[in-house]
Formats: structure tokens, C-alpha cells, sequence
């Protein structure tokens, strides 16, 4: 059996991080009237698994505030004693608090506020796993200032990359790989985890690698080092010498064994490094034999002598030291994080000690100084220090500590804690950004970027003799707020230190002054965590019901379920049954004129993307039938009758139709003529679209952007029209700079210039040149920017056009190619003459383009391109940057535009065309109308999208995030005809025409959009473990884990053992309890706790024989249980019966209807109960090593019928019919049947290897073929056959593995959809959706064996023909080490993640290989396309 796995999520959440001046920026801080714009503070680069991302972190000027009313109520609800004080500047109120300007600006000065944002640049699916990234500085950065990549990755790998203005990508330098070496040879390579580090000068990066070595790869600085270094001319580009790997216990010293951690240093003339590392290992119960274990060694790198020369060694340190913190230069020593206590070292090996539990006392000899009253828990936890003498310390479960060093001069003195600042992010990595930013990265949830300043405050009088403790106590008592960082309205206060005033020359009294320390969040990277369990289920709050995956995901009090969605959810408001609209909607805001001066129409100018805002107030619509069409202008209706009112009807089909001169008229496109119309419909001017007396042929399409008309008629001839405000009527534009008037194009659009890249990238060194002139219409309407006309001719060259002048400023032929990056090619205008007999459309024509915003916040220019063959592809503008230019400067056009378009999302679909089969009016009725419709919204979240729709038989909506980029979703439809944004009746309205008619919907609220599929998260401050849905019901049952403390007691019922202070506290164990749901509130419904030394292991809907309803079965939940008893007792377990039963609703709570839990039967196990499922009436469950199938007796216990021996440990039951697959966390997986007469389990077959499965499927495909799909620990995908006829398989005692497949990722739970196949829907096969740890949600699909040889061909060509992000093989990447075969078993699977490339690679590219494998890049799309999607 052949299958692809494709990647449906990524990996969500951020593992490692780094801050780096990346990119270059081209943004203006200052704008030409010396306003603040925005400025880049760094470039933020993030990794967790195989997706690498990279964000710009922009500090930007906050939304200014409308009316001094808003600043009075803003002002009403600061907290008392929190208002701005003389030297400050109030910031936002989104939580970006106050910053002290006192030193930097004058009094008279107005210093506007700002805030900090992060915005998405570019992601990666790499073909390799990061396990660190740094920023480090080559010889090249003395040039452009820019730092390079250094990613390292698990197969101990590091790739240097740097950034590319001609490709807007990373290009990799180089890529260095030690994998080969001997230290990963050994037995424990495995169980390593490598780590990278930079030296903070960026002279050396380390990996560290098995066997206490660590692989040193240097730098060259300066082009001296590079003279002395490196004599040989052939080698002069290399940026770095050879790298080498330092084995610290040969080459150090002898002692150093099993590294815990290691750390360069700051402040020394040559890389410094800190390894911790401890020779003789212990724990907890051997610490009377063996305490203080671990040991720290300083010492300096000297690379070219090869000397390692030992600065200090430092002995008899606490067993459980996690990780080092290196200090500032200014103290130039180390911090040692423990479990129980913070270590400050220093290079004279002082120690200081700070305990932050009664625990570090007792489990090491270190004097540890005065008992804390806290009671912290260091483990899991991150620590950064954001000034020289603050070290913030994040604990796991995100509350934020302030670690202040005491020093004297520059020796250390003592570390004090403080109280905590704020709970925040759960933290994986913590990073400064500089300017006091810190940016936590958290694997389980987002991640947050807050800001940390100090500033000085005065001392309120009723303090002032109250001495220091007073002080801090005041500072303490200032952090009021609910401990909830996601609250964005609240500044934090940490703790303050009194600061003596220095004006005493004066007789007035000295004022006291204390730092107090702000702590403001200002950003944050949206992620939702592992998937711990998912399920489906039906939602019901869009127009029809649609399944919705739920997925358990996050941990502890970021813990709760994130539903996704297929398509982007909508809701109708409103039918509009009478609108019609099949050929086009257009929702207008029409305004009445006013006269000025001279008798000119004057309207306030507006911003087109705005205009929503101020409401539209007529909808157009137009029909093909009856013949020759109708169209209809309809206002919106007072009477509670209809909707709407029509006002007037106009024979003829609207091609389209917009506001005109300022929205008081409106201009309609008609197919033969163009006409102005009033605002109550009566015509003002209709312009005939003739040549002389003859009718030209039909208008096909047209754009409209006051006060230009561009229409295209359907022999590809082009028509300009412009208005004239002064007497509100339009005229033909003279199109003679453009060339023949007989000129053909495929597509054209105007595009409004609000975002001001195009006009402030514009340069025409033409004598007299200049951007756009203004018309009357742009000086009356200040707001509008400059216009630009977008048009592509038949060769497929692209061309933007100046208005009004008609100067070209930009051309290139790459547009129906679809090239990567457009760059100006600087030629003429093409001729683009009729010819004879008539051009025929062509697969690659451009059927429709446009020129429009995309985004969320930071809205940017995007062109979106549609080609006859079914591809999309989504550009985005920006300025041109460093790119060396291809022609010379005598070549170059005098009018230009100095910008790219750099491709950001690509997607093919299989197009029908039935209008192509027949002639005459039925074409004319069978044709849908696929065309790009610009929309900006408000959704339900507050957030503003602007974007693109596609009408057609595959109707998508195309927007831009500021965390996820470019994102195309699927509208959900059969076909849309007509679509329209409509602020008739309230903003965020839609208009669409579709299968079910005219209708106005919504999109639903609280969705995201960041990720690949809409989705929707639904906190509960707690996870959950597993989630199944009942289907009788509707309703979800989860698992939810909580701690809870843990007590032994012994034979009396006496505890063994209580805390004897109150910084010492109980272990905690896992408990859980059983939660029914529903999905439509999302609210607990009933419950039911277990013990405190209890926990849910699997929750499965059974169907079991019952005497309560006629057809002698019911749906039930079976849960599977462990009681965990000590470290000297054996854990059991328990198996539960649980029925949901409807009950009365109390009206208050619930009016319609109530379910609960009953607990029908409880069934004590000897054994852990693992895994249960249900097959044919019965309840199969493990009890450690075995395996029982029961029988459920009079509604109230458990009988017993069969069983079987099985391996260790059980972790996934599967059932299908009477077969039952087994995984087992050491023998692999086991195939084993049922039957009934007599009762018993027979074990049909097994795999004969030793692997950890941590879940079995069975895989089938609509011809029967049945497989066995396990996956493993490390993220291992086998495929296994049963066939007795085959000579391997012992007649057919054991299973065959056919495919072995390194996914890389671990996954713990999984689902089986039915994917039917168009041709015979009737017999379905199975599709494997997989919840990974790391947050991804990939799939698997089978494929047929003709479409599967293509597609592996295809691979093997991308595997060696395109350029992979950090140079990575894809092949190695998915390659499984097998002891016992001599080829890799990788043929069975193909990787979807590298596929996915092949629909955004250039036409050119993607028809080279298709060729090279002897098939068509038609079929293999279509092989694709059939394949991919969610389910």
C-alpha cells in the first residue's frame, strides 16, 4: 500500500529564538514633516521542530486619540497614584506604560507615544530539526551591517544563512555537519540533545555534541585575521577557518564527564567558555553517599594556538544545577540555576548563594545563607538578566521573578529576590531584543514580548520616615493587578529602592526619589501547544452543520481545547431571495452633491478602503436572464416588509459598477455601453462603446477608480475613460502613450496607492518629469493617493502605467510564468498587435489580476494573479532594496518604479470550463464569472482584514495576518457568482450570490486566522488529556488533569511522612476528572472526580449490550484508570462505565435541554488500566500485560469472556469488526482476532522487533487492501502487511514491515476520517489524521499506484533540483537507520512537506521536471490536488 503524509498544521509554539539585525530595512523613521513613522528594532527569528519563522519587531506610533472626550475618560480610570509624573510620557493604554524622558528630551518637547509590534516575514518547513539558532557576525557584516543565521540542527548539523534582498529569502553560506564523527557513533548519541551557543563578539560558535565534546566552528572578524589565517587565495570568501571538535576531557581536563550545560562569556579578549558538568552522578536517594556533585570550569578558547588555558575551577556544587546564566561585563561571572537555589560565581571562585525553598539546605553542603519564606520550584524554569543587575526569573508556571545582585564596586555581594512581578508565558526560551524588550517563547501557549524600564518616582511624604522596608513594601504593594499578564491595561510594579536626591545646596527639604520598575506587555505570537487528544465534531452555528476538529491542547493554565475548521466560517444574516445577482453585486455608498464655488460637485475625499465606514446605501445587482439581462438598483428598506426597496431596473447585463466623482453619482459598465447615473438611478450620460456606427464586441470586464475607467472587450482591445469633476460627466483618455490603439490585453486593474510605496519609489528623470499629477478630483479629495494603471498583454509581460500622464513605470515578462521575484526589466512598451486569424486563448493566459492591500494591521500592496490553467499565486510589493541591477544605467527606463514583487502564497485548482463546450446563450448562462473582489472588514474580534475574493467554482478568501501572512481559505460554497463587502446594514457584511441564492452573511466571531485552518481557541485553565465525542448526544468528554498534593501512608492510616516548614511543601501527583461538554457553550455540563492518586490513561465510546432500550445496545464511556501509590507499593488501576442520561433543565441555567454523568459500573484492576475501546457488544481494556474482553451484565458489572497475554505495556487498543490491533511500548504491535463460539482471542500475528508504539491504526484503501500503520517514540511511521501467502511471513505469524518513514515527531493520538473517492463515492477509504507533541496535525493518505509513481518520480527530481532551504537533504531527513535491512524501506511513503513545494515553483520549473519524468505538469497537478486538503 502506497500513502503521502502531508502536513496540515505546523508545529505550533516557539522552542528557540534569536534576535538579529537580519534584514535590511528601507522604512523611514521620520516622515517629511519630521514625524515619528516606525523603526525596526531587530529582526526575531523562532524555531520549534522543523518550522523555522522569521518576524520584524517595529516600534510604531500608537492610534492617535479622536477627541479630547476619550482622553478625559482615559484619564477617569488610571489608578490613583499611577498618573504620569514630570519626566514621563504617557504611552498607550494597551499596556505599554510609562517611559522616563526626562534625560532625553526638553520639557517643550512632545514626545509621540509608540508602541511595539511584531509582524511576519517569512517562514520555512525545513527538512531537519532545530535544536538552537543564534545571530553571529561574519567579516561580510562590517559591510551591510547586517548579522547572519546560525541554525543548528539534530543530526548535529549547523547551517549558516544569510539574508538576500534578490530572492526576499535566506540563502545558506554554508552548511557544516559532523555527523559522521565518532562521538555520534556511540550507544547514547540517541538519547543526546545538541546544543548551540555563540560567543557574544561572534568570533566562535560551539555545538555540543555526545561524549563531552563540543564542535567549534570560528569566525573571522576583520580582514586581518582573515591575511594571517588564511594564506590561501582560493579559500579568501570563506567567512570562517576550518572548523574542529574540542573533546573537553582530553584536551581541558580529564574530569570533565556528562555536561549539563555550557555558556560563553562576556568581557574576556578571547571566547571564554563555562562548562557545568557532573563527573559522578547521583539523585535523591543517594545523597548521603553522594551530595554536591556537579562542577563548573572556566576557560578560555585560544583557536589558533590550540591552547584551552583554564581560568577557574569550582568543585562541590549542588547534584540537581539545570543551566548557566553568564552575567553582564560588568561582574564578568556566571549564574547558576538549581532546583532548589540560585549560584552566583564568580573568576576567584566566590559563591554566593540564594535558596529559594526550605529544600536547598537539606540537599546540599553549600552555606546557603538565611531561610527563605518562599517556597519556589526552579524546575522547567528561564532566567535573563535585562539590566546589569536585574536577572529576571521565570518559573514554569510563568510567574516572573526580579533577582536583584548586590554588589560593592564590582565584587558581588549578595542576590535578593523580590516579590513577583507578573504570571506570564509558560517558558521554553527567554531572549532580550534590547531597549529593555525581553521576549518569552513558550512551547504550550503564546508567547509574549514585554518591556522592562526603570523609572524614578517621588517618595509620597507619609512614607518618608517610614525607612527602606517601607519603601519596598509600598513598591510590592503597587502590583495590584490580577496576575493575568494578558490583561493588556495594566502596568506592573515591581520592587523599588530609595534614591537620595542631590538637590541640597537649597533650603527647601530634599525630596526622596526610588526606581521603580515598569513591566508592560507590548506583543504577542499566538500558539496553542501539543495535542494531547483531538476528535470531531459537529458545529452547527454556520449556515449548515460542519465538522470541527477538537483538539486538547496547551498545558496547565494555558490549557484548553483549539477548533479548526475546513473552510472560514460564515453565518447568513439575511436571504435576499428578490436582489437576484447571478452575473455581479456591488454594494455602494452614494452620496448626495453639494455646489461650491463655480457650481463644482465638491465631497469630502475619502479613502477607498475605508469607505465601509460610513455605510453604504445601495446595492446593485445585474442577471444574463431574462435576455439580454436585467439590472436592479435597490435601497435599503424602512418598512418591516422587505429588506430592501428597488428603486429603479436597467435592461442590459452590468459588467460593473462603482461611486463616482466623490460618491455622488454612480458609474455602471454595461456590455455595450457605459453609463452615470444619479443617485436615485435616473441616467446622467450613457457613452455608446462604438467605432464610428459599428458596435464594437462586448465588454467582458472592467475597473473602475474615480475618476479613470478602464474597460476590456472580449477581442482583448482596451478602452480609457476619465471623468471631469466640473461637469460630472466622463470622456475618452487619450491612450496614444500606451501605443497602437489596436493593442490587445488579457487583464488590467487600477490600483490606489493608500500605503505610499509606489509613489515614494517612483523616479522619472525624464525632463519634466514627475509622480502622477493631481486632477481637480485629487485636490478636492485630499485623503486619495496616487493611481496607477496594472495591465497585462498576451505575451504575458505585465506593465504599470503613471495616471493620468501614461508613462510606464514598470514591465516584466516573468507574470504568466509566475516567477518567484518581478523586477523591473526596463523595457519599452511592448507591441501587442491583433493578429491573424485571431489568438486563441492559451493555458497561461492571465485571466484575472488585481493590484490591492492585503493584511491585518501593516497593510501592504499585493498583486494576485489567476491563469486559465487553475494557478493562483499571491505577490506582495516592496521596495526594491540592495539588488544588483541587470542592466546598465544607460539601459534603464527614465521612468521606473524601484520595487519587487516577491510571490508569498501559490495554490493550484482543477478548473472546469462547461461554457467552452456549448455556443450561444447557454455559454452565456453556464459561464461563472471568476474574478478578484478587493474587501476590507471588521471582523467580530476587532481586528480589520483588508483582502481579495474569488468568485467562481472555487471560491476562496485571500487575506494577510501580521503574525501568519498571506492565508487562502476556502469559502466553504459550491460556487459563488457574485460577491461584494456591504455596510448597508452593519460593517463586516458580506453580499454573495451563491448556490443558495443572494444572501448577506458574517464571519463568525473569535476565530483566528494565523494559522492554516480558521481557528478558534477555548480556554479553560487546565489541559486535558484525551476528548472523544458521543455521537448520540452531540456532546464532548474530556479528560482534564489537574495536581494534586500526594501523601503515603503506612499500615495504620498514618502518614509517613509531613513538611516540617512552611517552605518545604508535599510532592504532587496527576489526578484527572471526567468532564461532559457541550460544544455549542462550551460549558461543563457535569462531572465526576477521581482520587487524588488518580488518573485518566483513555476514554473510548463503547457500544455494550443494555435491557434499557429496544434495540439492546447503547452508546456508553469506558475510561481506563491508574492509582498510583508510592515508590513502594505496586500501581493498580480501575476500568469505568459511564452513561450519559438526560435530565431536567433548571431553567435559569439551561432552558432547552441537560445531560449528566451516571457512573454505572467501576471494575478494580490489579494492573494499570492503559487502553480501552469496544468491538461487537463488548469492552476490550488492558491490565498490564494482558488484554480482556467483557461482557457488560445487567447494567452493572463487568463479566469477563476472553483475554490474552500481550507484550509490557499496552498504549493503543484499535478495533475493526472482530479484529483488534494491540501497540505496545516494548513489543511493537501484535494483530489479534475475536470470536464469539467459543469466546476467544487469537492472536493472528505479530511484529517479531522491539519498538516503543505509541499508536496503531488500521489503513485500508476502497479496494480492500488492509494495512497497519504504527508510530513510535521517535517519531518512527511503519507500515506493516499481513499476508500468510508470503514465504517472510511464517505463514503469516509475523508482520511484514513494508515501509519505514521518520517523521520526525512524536504523535499520541490519531483519528480516522472517510476519504471517498469521486469516481465510486460508495466504498470509502481511510484517512489518518495524527496530533503531534509538537503542536503539527499531519495526515495520511493512500494513494493509487499510477498517481504514487508519478509523484515519487516527481520527488526524486525536487529532491535533487531545487535549492532547500539551509542546504538540508530531504531524502536523509525522512531516512529510517534499520539494523536489519540493507536498503532503507522509504518508498511506501511520500513526503508530502516536500510536494508541497511544486505548486509554488515557477511554470518553467515545474514543466522542466514533469518532462524529465515523462509525464505532464497537468496530470501531476491533478494527482496533487486530489490528494491534498485537510479532509
Amino acid at each position: 500500500m502506497q500513502a503521502v503524509r502531508q502536513d496540515v498544521l505546523p508545529p505550533s509554539g516557539i522552542e528557540f529564538a534569536a534576535s538579529l539585525r537580519l534584514i535590511p530595512t528601507v522604512t523611514k523613521e521620520l516622515s517629511p514633516r519630521l514625524e515619528f513613522v516606525s523603526r525596526v528594532l531587530c529582526n526575531l527569528v523562532v524555531a520549534r521542530s522543523n518550522l523555522l519563522r522569521i518576524f520584524e519587531v517595529r516600534e510604531e506610533p500608537s492610534p492617535i486619540q479622536s477627541s479630547v472626550e476619550e482622553e478625559r475618560e482615559k484619564r477617569a480610570h488610571v489608578r490613583k497614584g499611577t498618573e504620569a509624573v514630570e519626566g514621563e510620557v504617557e504611552m498607550d493604554t494597551q499596556g505599554d506604560g510609562f517611559i522616563s524622558v526626562s534625560k532625553t528630551i526638553q520639557k517643550t518637547d512632545v514626545q509621540q507615544p509608540t508602541v511595539t509590534r511584531i509582524y511576519f516575514v517569512r517562514e520555512h518547513k525545513l527538512h531537519g530539526i532545530v535544536t538552537g539558532i543564534e545571530g553571529v557576525k561574519i567579516i561580510s557584516s562590517l559591510e551591510d551591517k547586517l548579522d547572519r543565521l546560525l541554525v543548528s540542527f539534530k543530526d548535529a548539523k549547523i547551517a549558516l544563512l544569510e539574508w538576500s534582498d534578490a530572492v526576499h529569502d535566506l540563502v545558506p553560506v554554508s552548511i557544516h555537519t559532523y555527523e559522521r564523527a565518532p562521538q555520534l557513533m556511540s550507544l547514547t548519541a540517541p538519547l543526546f540533545r545538541s546544543e548551540l551557543r555563540a560567543d557574544p563578539l561572534s568570533r566562535c560558535a560551539a555545538l555540543g555534541l555526545p561524549n563531552h565534546s563540543i564542535a567549534i566552528l570560528p569566525f573571522y572578524q576583520s580582514q586581518a585575521e582573515l591575511d594571517v589565517m588564511d594564506q590561501d587565495s582560493t579559500t579568501r570568501d570563506v567567512p570562517y577557518s576550518p572548523s574542529f571538535i574540542l573533546n573537553l576531557a582530553s584536551q581541558v581536563d580529564e574530569a570533565i564527564h556528562t555536561v549539563v550545560d555550557f555558556s560563553f562569556l562576556p568581557g574576556f579578549n578571547n571566547p571564554t567558555l563555562a562548562v557545568l558538568y557532573q563527573t559522578e552522578q547521583t539523585w535523591t536517594g543517594r545523597l548521603k553517599e553522594y551530595k554536591d556533585t556537579t562542577k563548573l570550569i572556566i576557560f578560555t578558547l585560544d583557536i589558533s594556538l590550540q591552547s584551552y588555558p583554564i581560568i577557574t575551577s569550582v568543585e562541590g556544587l549542588p547534584y540537581d544545577a539545570l543551566y548557566l546564566v553568564p552575567c553582564t561585563e560588568v561582574f564578568m561571572g556566571v549564574i547558576i540555576v538549581c532546583t532548589n537555589s540560585l549560584l552566583y560565581i564568580d573568576q576567584s571562585s566566590r559563591r554566593i548563594a540564594l535558596p529559594v525553598n526550605g529544600w536547598a539546605a537539606r540537599t546540599t553542603d553549600l552555606p546557603m545563607g538565611p531561610e527563605p519564606t518562599v517556597d519556589l520550584k526552579l524546575e522547567g524554569s528561564r532566567a535573563i538578566f535585562v539590566d546589569d543587575k536585574t536577572l529576571f526569573l521565570i518559573l514554569k508556571d510563568g510567574n516572573l521573578y526580579p533577582v536583584e545582585i548586590g554588589a560593592e564596586g564590582k565584587t558581588v555581594t549578595r542576590l535578593t529576590l523580590g516579590a513577583p512581578l507578573a504570571q506570564t508565558a509558560v517558558p521554553a526560551v527567554v531572549k532580550g531584543l534590547g531597549d529593555g524588550h525581553v521576549f518569552i517563547g513558550s512551547t504550550v501557549g503564546p508567547s509574549v514580548l514585554l518591556k522592562a524600564n526603570w523609572v524614578e518616582e517621588e517618595v509620597p511624604e507619609e512614607e518618608e520616615g517610614e525607612g527602606t522596608a517601607v519603601v519596598d513594601t509600598k513598591g510590592q504593594q503597587d502590583w495590584d493587578m490580577d496576575d493575568d499578564l494578558y490583561d493588556d491595561d495594566d502596568d506592573l510594579y515591581g520592587p523599588s529602592k530609595p534614591v537620595e536626591s542631590t538637590t541640597t545646596e537649597t533650603a527647601v527639604a530634599p525630596k526622596k526619589m526610588r526606581s521603580v520598575l515598569h513591566l508592560s506587555l507590548k506583543d504577542h505570537l499566538p500558539a496553542y501547544g501539543p495535542i494531547s487528544g483531538m476528535t470531531f465534531s459537529l458545529t452547527s452555528e454556520g449556515d449548515k452543520p460542519v465538522p470541527e476538529l477538537v483538539t486538547a491542547t496547551g498545558s496547565g493554565i494555558v490549557g484548553g481545547f483549539t477548533l479548526f475548521q475546513r473552510d472560514l466560517p460564515v453565518r447568513t444574516k439575511k436571504k435576499l431571495l428578490a436582489l437576484g445577482g447571478t452575473r455581479g453585486l456591488w454594494s455602494l455608498p452614494i452620496r448626495q452633491s453639494t455646489k461650491g464655488p463655480g457650481g463644482v460637485s465638491v465631497e469630502r475625499g475619502v479613502n477607498p478602503f475605508n469607505a465601509g465606514k460610513e455605510g453604504d446605501t445601495c446595492i446593485l445587482s445585474t442577471d444574463a436572464n431574462p435576455s439580454p439581462g436585467l439590472s436592479r438598483i435597490a435601497t435599503k428598506s424602512n418598512s418591516g416588509k422587505s429588506d430592501i426597496n428597488f428603486t429603479t431596473r436597467v435592461p442590459g447585463t452590468m459588467v460593473g459598477a462603482a461611486a463616482f466623482f466623490q460618491r455622488t453619482a454612480i458609474l455602471v459598465v454595461m456590455t455595450n455601453a457605459i453609463k452615470v447615473l444619479e443617485p436615485d438611478g435616473t441616467e446622467r450620460q450613457t457613452i455608446l462603446d462604438m467605432d464610428g456606427k459599428l458596435p464594437r464586441p462586448k465588454i467582458r470586464a472592467c475597473s473602475i477608480s474615480d475618476p479613470f475607467v478602464l474597460i476590456m472587450r472580449e477581442d482583448d482591445s482596451l478602452g480609457l475613460f476619465i471623468g471631469e469633476t466640473e461637469r460630472g460627466k466622463i470622456r475618452r483618455k487619450d491612450m496614444s502613450p500606451m501605443g497602437e490603439k489596436s493593442s490587445k490585453y488579457l487583464a488590467g486593474c487600477f490600483f490606489t496607492d493608500t500605503s505610499g510605496l509606489f509613489e515614494s519609489h517612483y523616479q522619472n528623470l525624464a525632463p519634466g518629469g514627475d509622480v502622477a499629477t493631481a486632477t481637480l478630483q485629487t485636490v478636492l479629495g485630499g485623503g486619495n493617493k496616487a493611481q496607477w494603471l496594472v495591465l497585462v498583454r498576451p505575451q504575458g509581460i505585465l506593465e504599470i502605467w503613471t495616471l493620468p500622464k501614461l508613462a510606464l513605470a514598470f514591465s516584466s515578462d516573468g507574470i504568466s510564468s509566475l516567477h518567484n521575484v518581478l523586477v523591473d526589466s526596463h523595457d519599452p512598451p511592448a507591441l501587442s498587435l491583433p493578429l491573424d486569424p485571431p489568438r486563441k486563448p492559451q493555458e497561461f493566459d492571465v485571466e484575472q489580476i488585481v493590484l490591492a492591500p492585503l493584511g491585518e494591521g501593516d497593510v501592504k500592496p499585493h498583486l494576485c494573479v489567476f491563469l486559465r490553467s487553475g494557478q493562483l499565486s499571491v505577490y506582495q510589493a516592496m521596495p526594491l532594496g540592495q539588488v544588483d541591477p541587470t542592466t546598465g544605467p544607460e539601459a534603464r527606463r527614465p521612468s521606473h518604479l524601484d520595487i519587487k514583487f516577491v510571490k508569498a502564497a501559490s495554490i493550484a485548482f482543477e478548473i472546469s470550463r462547461p461554457e467552452e463546450e456549448v455556443s450561444g446563450v447557454l455559454a452565456e448562462h453556464k459561464k461563472i464569472p471568476r474574478v478578484f473582489v478587493p474587501f476590507s472588514t471588521t471582523a467580530p474580534t476587532g481586528a480589520g482584514y483588508c483582502g481579495v475574493f474569488l468568485t467562481g467554482d472555487r471560491p476562496n478568501w485571500i487575506f494577510g495576518t501580521d503574525r501568519g501572512g498571506v492565508k487562502i481559505f476556502p469559502s466553504g460554497h459550491a460556487v459563488v457568482n457574485a460577491f461584494t463587502a456591504c455596510s448597508m446594514w452593519e460593517r463586516g457584511d458580506f453580499l454573495m450570490y451563491t448556490e443558495d441564492g443572494p444572501r448577506l452573511l458574517e464571519w463568525l466571531p473569535d476565530f483566528s486566522y494565523d494559522y492554516p485552518l480558521p481557528s478558534r481557541s477555548v480556554p479553560r485553565g487546565r489541559s486535558y488529556s484525551n476528548v472523544v465525542f458521543d455521537p448520540s448526544t452531540c456532546l464532548v468528554v474530556a479528560a482534564s488533569c489537574n495536581q494534586a498534593k500526594f501523601a503515603s501512608y503506612d499500615e495504620d492510616g498514618n502518614r509517613i511522612w509531613e513538611p516540617d516548614a512552611p517552605n518545604v511543601s508535599d510532592p504532587t501527583s496527576d489526578t484527572s476528572a471526567l468532564e461532559l461538554i457541550s460544544p455549542d457553550s462550551w460549558v461543563t455540563m457535569d462531572g465526576f472526580e477521581f482520587a487524588s492518586n488518580e488518573y485518566i490513561n483513555d476514554i473510548a465510546i463503547v457500544t455494550l449490550e443494555t435491557a434499557a432500550t429496544e434495540t439492546g445496545i447503547k452508546d456508553f464511556i469506558a475510561v481506563g484508570t491508574t492509582i498510583d501509590r508510592g515508590e513502594d507499593l505496586a500501581v493498580k488501576g480501575a476500568a469505568y462505565i459511564f452513561e450519559i442520561v438526560e435530565v431536567v433543565p433548571d431553567a435559569a441555567i439551561a432552558p432547552t435541554r441537560w445531560y449528566k454523568l451516571r457512573l454505572r459500573c467501576r471494575d478494580d484492576a490489579k494492573g494499570p488500566v492503559t487502553a480501552v475501546c469496544g468491538f461487537q457488544g463488548y469492552l476490550v481494556s488492558s491490565m498490564g500485560q494482558k488484554i480482556f474482553v467483557r461482557a457488560f451484565d445487567s447494567d452493572e458489572r463487568l463479566v469477563g469472556v476472553a483475554f490474552i497475554d500481550v507484550g509490557i505495556y499496552v498504549t493503543s487498543l484499535r478495533s475493526l469488526k472482530n479484529l483488534l490491533l494491540v501497540g505496545d511500548a516494548v513489543k511493537s504491535v501484535m494483530f489479534v482476532a475475536f470470536q464469539e463460539d467459543p469466546y476467544k482471542l487469537v492472536l493472528l500475528a505479530k511484529d517479531v522487533e522491539h519498538h516503543c508504539v505509541t499508536s496503531a491504526d488500521f489503513f485500508f484503501t476502497d479496494d480492500g487492501e488492509l494495512s497497519i500503520v504504527t508510530g513510535d517514540e521517535e517519531g518512527i511511521i511503519r507500515v506493516y502487511q499481513h499476508n500468510p501467502q508470503d514465504p517472510d511471513s511464517r505463514d503469516g505469524k509475523h508482520l511484514l514491515l513494508r515501509t519505514e518513514f521518520h517523521g520526525q515527531v512524536e504523535y499520541r493520538t490519531s483519528t480516522v476520517i472517510a476519504k471517498r473517492n469521486k469516481d465510486d463515492p460508495s466504498i470509502p477509504q481511510s484517512k489518518l489524521l495524527q496530533g503531534a507533541t509538537d503542536g503539527s496535525l499531519f495526515s495520511l493518505t493512500p494513494v493509487e499506484e499510477a498517481a504514487f509513481k508519478r509523484l515519487q518520480l516527481l520527488q526524486g527530481q525536487m529532491t535533487r533540483n531545487v535549492q532547500h532551504t539551509a542546504a538540508l537533504n530531504p531524502k536523509a531527513f525522512r531516512i529510517v537507520k534499520n539494523e536489519f535491512n540493507s536498503k532503507p524501506l522509504l518508498k511506501g511513503i511520500l513526503d508530502g512537506n516536500l510536494l508541497a513545494h511544486y505548486e509554488a515553483l515557477p511554470i518553467a520549473t515545474q514543466n522542466e521536471m514533469t518532462q524529465q519524468i515523462g509525464t505532464e505538469r497537468q496530470t501531476v497537478l491533478r494527482d496533487w490536488i486530489a490528494l491534498s486538503g485537510p479532509w
